[in-house]
């Protein structure tokens, strides 16, 4: 499985991407072969680092894992506004919105208001949330993960892409 592949302390790499290297300008990136279960190209991903809108996969995960009831109405509030980066928002504060639109926002639209009243309506509000974002991320073997917030707005939320492998091969 993906956690013991992962256990290895050298990230093994196919011939063909010794080869033939993508051009990319990203210091950090991992091509994966989800059928074979190995990296095709490596760069760098054992690297932590600030992992942005990718939070919002864990997010939505962590949501999902509550099996809560998604016509339930969420309310954005002014807690949902983000005075740390000053990021807009079609979501004012006042509306009430379905658990399940509040979702498709926060990954399709990678709506920050969306994602924060999603955790702050979780049992026992943020403080649960946070905690259980970070638990889900150990029980998938995610080491070198860390969240802070239920957006990915503070670059204290980091990860490396060996975890991120990890955490889109559970969400998918």
């Amino acid at each position: 499985g993906l956690n013991l592949l992962w256990q290895d302390k050298e990230i093994r790499t196919s011939a063909l991407s010794r080869a033939s290297s993508p051009n990319l300008r990203s210091h950090i990136a991992l091509i994966f072969d989800e059928q074979s279960q190995l990296p095709l190209y490596n760069k760098n991903s054992r690297t932590v680092a600030p992992i942005a809108s990718i939070t919002k996969l864990m997010t939505a995960m962590v949501v999902l894992d509550s099996s809560p009831v998604m016509d339930a109405p969420v309310v954005i509030t002014d807690d949902d506004v983000d005075y740390l980066r000053g990021s807009r928002s079609r979501l004012t504060v006042g509306s009430v919105i379905s658990r399940e639109t509040a979702l498709l926002l926060a990954l399709m639209s990678s709506e920050n208001r969306a994602a924060n009243a999603l955790a702050r309506h979780y049992p026992g509000g943020m403080r649960e949330f946070m905690s259980a974002m970070n638990i889900k991320a150990k029980e998938l073997g995610m080491l070198d993960t860390r969240f802070e917030d239920p957006t990915g707005l503070t670059s204290n939320n980091v990860s490396t892409a060996i975890d991120l492998v990890k955490m889109v091969a559970a969400a998918h």
